[in-house]
């Protein structure tokens, strides 16, 4: 009897389009959950704590940051 080819399942859960990341599968979409809350978190409390100015100074740099280790992670799990 032959053997048939058993099909590799891929492990990405990201895919590259365009210098960014898409989600794949399930698991990169509840990925993408912590992070919008966390940009959401960053953007009420900023505004309610300090005035507009103040707040955009604090937003901007821990938006970088969010965005660059979301990055990091999608280029780690994509193929």
């Amino acid at each position: 009897m032959k053997k048939q080819p058993v099909k590799k399942k891929s492990a990405a859960w990201f895919t590259a389009a365009r210098g960014s990341y898409l989600p794949k599968t399930w698991q990169s979409l509840i990925i993408y959950v912590p992070y919008f809350a966390y940009l959401l978190y960053t953007a009420f409390a900023s505004f309610k704590y300090a005035r507009p100015a103040l707040a955009v100074l604090y937003i901007v740099p821990n938006w970088i940051a969010a965005a660059v280790v979301a990055t990091w992670f999608a280029k780690q799990h994509a193929k």
